[in-house]
């Protein structure tokens, strides 16, 4: 079996550029992606993962459905957001994922306008 290579944050910056109003930011000293000064995503201080913005119900389902790839530690356990292990996660997975933590955060005008240009 091929280990598949390490996703990593510069991987996710790229695929969140596709979303409307992201912007490159900091939180707690680590990179950063924001919307209208929301935060989105950040690279977690050990390196090693991703904190994603999550609904709590789809986090659960995430946790249960692939937990090599998705965890929470006591910290993130009342707070809507989820760790990707970035050695675990697919590439390709990467901008769904972050489209549905764009949703969470973005203002409703800006998704709209997003969901208008698909059209």
């Amino acid at each position: 079996m091929t280990k598949r290579p390490a996703v990593t944050f510069e991987q996710v910056r790229l695929a969140a550029q596709a979303f409307p109003g992201i912007e490159d930011s900091t939180s707690y000293g680590t990179p950063a992606l924001k919307v209208r000064g929301k935060l989105l995503a950040r690279l977690h201080q050990s390196g090693e993962c991703l904190v994603l913005r999550a609904d709590l119900l789809d986090r659960e389902i995430l946790l249960q459905s692939a937990p090599q790839v998705f965890y929470i530690t006591d910290h993130y356990r009342n707070y809507p957001w989820v760790l990707v292990r970035f050695s675990a996660v697919d590439a390709g997975a990467v901008p769904d994922l972050i489209e549905r933590a764009w949703r969470l955060v973005a203002p409703k005008s800006l998704v709209a306008k997003y969901d208008g240009s698909k059209t």
